[in-house]
């Protein structure tokens, strides 16, 4: 029944108008961002196949398999149709895709620590994603359609399994065109010729993706022989059919860095997915070069694309509204996260790039070791990606993004296209063990192939030393400092904790800057101030950062007034 009182019933009807109204938005909203799944011809599903564990970490569906080896990597082989090959990934790997979406999750409440603001965030993603899945190639939706079949229900509230792994894909194109928060340090090179120990093209990268320790335990090599295309390798983790690193059967390689982006207004292509394609059709820089013109893509990265049809190496530089294939001229080429084609020569954002961010001080510090490294061998090429130290040799404490070993790498990796051999670093960093395969012996053996010792790089002999267990303790309080930051975990450092911190890692600016945000949360503005103000007499990473300290100080001085 109603009630009597005009009034009342007036503001009932009210709410029960907006109730409706915001029923239908939110219905239309929902209507509007659901994914359609791919058609599919099959009717199997992950019961259809059956896995059997042939040893510890060692499982096998049909000809597929996944094992881990003891170097600590996961390998994995696979083969056949898209969906089919897809499901046989999530059958075999459903447990590290488990794992690697648990820490996903968990790094992204980090980021994000409140629940209204990550309800927001999850119905930004759905929106600005509504149409992602027209932008992704037939084979690559039904691929991860297949791998998504055996993630995880625990994750269902935040949306259904396809959903997810799609979103998944995009989160690293969505960060750092949106907020900067992936754009991290990746640093990678080529020489040939002259340059090279034995004449051939030999390129190396660092892969500075960091979404916390735990997320980078599980590395994943997957070898695949497609129904379709070239065979090849990636090196990743669990859950990601894209490419960040990788080689093909035909001695094209790809690695991506990424550049600073305007902010788009609705999701494309991922560039992982680009560069998956690029990998699987493409046997010459020419081919890739027109695949990545054919598709849209909403951030700006660097795809460096190595060729031992060519002898080269270039450089595909991609943005939402416009591209160039760069090449050096030369027979070297350096790649960090700023433009060098001409397209790009006069573009506000780049120019800013270079002037504001560590990019161009990494750029600078790999041509200076290079130069001093020529020719270069794939032992010189880790020392190269493994070097801390900033311009000049100048020791600028660990950590700091002017350099190009950062501590934070998921992985280094080492290319000689024309022997189809690729070097992948084992953990922690790029300072593990850097372990060989030979892609012809891999697709010829299938099963009884395995990384090839005699190959090998030893490990940075770094990890030995007092410098790396101080780093690795110091690191220890920083996360303990940033999750009270954060998220406002207790936390309460002790004088003892301070001083060691501080004699960990003295050089850094970072010690100073993450020991000013702990005393400015405790509300202790002067000694915020006074690190804040330390942090600025050392090598602070670029004028971005020197600006946001900056900032920093201006508002505890305005805290305390």
């Amino acid at each position: 029944m109603w009630p009597k009182n005009k009034s009342i019933r007036t503001l009932l009807k009210s709410i029960l108008v907006i109730l409706l109204v915001a029923g239908v938005i939110f219905g239309l909203f929902i209507w509007a961002v659901k994914l359609p799944a791919p058609k599919i011809a099959s009717n199997k599903t992950p019961e259809s196949y059956k896995r059997i564990q042939l040893g510890p970490d060692h499982y096998k569906v049909d000809n597929c398999w996944l094992k881990k080896n003891k170097y600590g990597i996961w390998e994995m082989y696979l083969e056949g149709s898209p969906y089919e090959r897809g499901l046989i990934y999530g059958v075999l790997a459903k447990e590290l895709m488990e794992k690697q979406e648990v820490h996903f999750v968990d790094q992204i409440k980090e980021i994000i620590p409140n629940a209204f603001f990550l309800q927001i965030l999850k119905g930004f993603v759905a929106w600005f994603n509504k149409d992602i899945y027209k932008y992704i190639q037939d084979e690559n939706l039904q691929e991860i359609y297949g791998v998504s079949q055996s993630f995880s229900d625990k994750y269902n509230y935040i949306g259904p399994k396809y959903y997810r792994i799609l979103n998944y894909h995009a989160a690293h194109d969505i960060g750092h065109a949106l907020t900067d928060l992936n754009m991290v340090g990746c640093t990678s090179f080529a020489v040939r010729n002259s340059l090279s120990a034995d004449s051939s093209l030999l390129i190396g990268r660092n892969f500075d993706f960091y979404m916390g320790d735990a997320f980078a335990e599980d590395k994943l090599i997957v070898f695949m022989k497609p129904d379709k295309g070239y065979k090849f390798a990636s090196y990743a983790w669990a859950g990601l059919t894209g490419v960040v690193s990788g080689i093909n059967e035909k001695g094209i390689t790809v690695t991506l860095n990424a550049s600073k982006s305007d902010i788009p207004y609705g999701a494309k292509e991922p560039i992982s997915l680009l560069a998956r394609e690029i990998l699987q059709y493409a046997a010459t820089i020419d081919e890739a070069n027109a695949i990545a013109k054919k598709r849209d893509t909403f951030v700006s990265e660097s795809l460096l694309i190595g060729s031992a049809q060519d002898n080269k190496a270039a450089i595909i530089e991609k943005s939402p509204t416009k591209m160039d294939l760069y090449s050096s001229g030369s027979d070297y080429l350096v790649c960090a996260n700023h433009y060098q084609g001409t397209a790009f020569i006069r573009d506000s954002v780049n120019i800013n790039n270079i002037k504001d961010t560590d990019s161009k001080a990494r750029y600078d510090r790999m041509n200076q070791l290079m130069v001093r490294s020529y020719p270069v061998d794939v032992q010189e090429a880790a020392d190269i990606l493994r070097n801390k130290e900033g311009l000049n040799d100048t020791f600028i404490g660990y950590g700091n993004s002017r350099s190009l070993n950062q501590l934070i790498a998921h992985h280094g990796i080492i290319f000689k296209p024309s022997e189809r051999r690729v070097w992948i670093s084992t953990p922690p960093y790029q300072l593990g063990a850097f372990i060989c395969y030979d892609l012809k012996d891999v697709f010829i053996h299938k099963e009884n192939f395995h990384a090839i010792d005699s190959l090998g790089i030893p490990a940075d002999p770094f990890l030995t030393t007092d410098a790396y267990r101080r780093f690795e303790a110091f690191k220890v309080t920083k996360q303990k400092i940033h999750k009270y930051v954060m998220l406002g975990v207790p936390y309460k450092m002790s004088a003892k904790e301070e001083y060691a911190m501080i004699s960990n890692n003295r050089e850094s600016y970072v010690t100073y800057l993450t020991l000013g945000e702990y005393y400015q949360k405790k509300k202790n503005f002067d000694k915020a101030i006074g690190y804040y103000q330390e942090s600025l007499q050392h090598v602070v990473s670029s004028k971005n950062e020197i600006t946001a300290i900056q900032a920093k100080i201006e508002a505890c001085k305005k805290e305390k007034s």
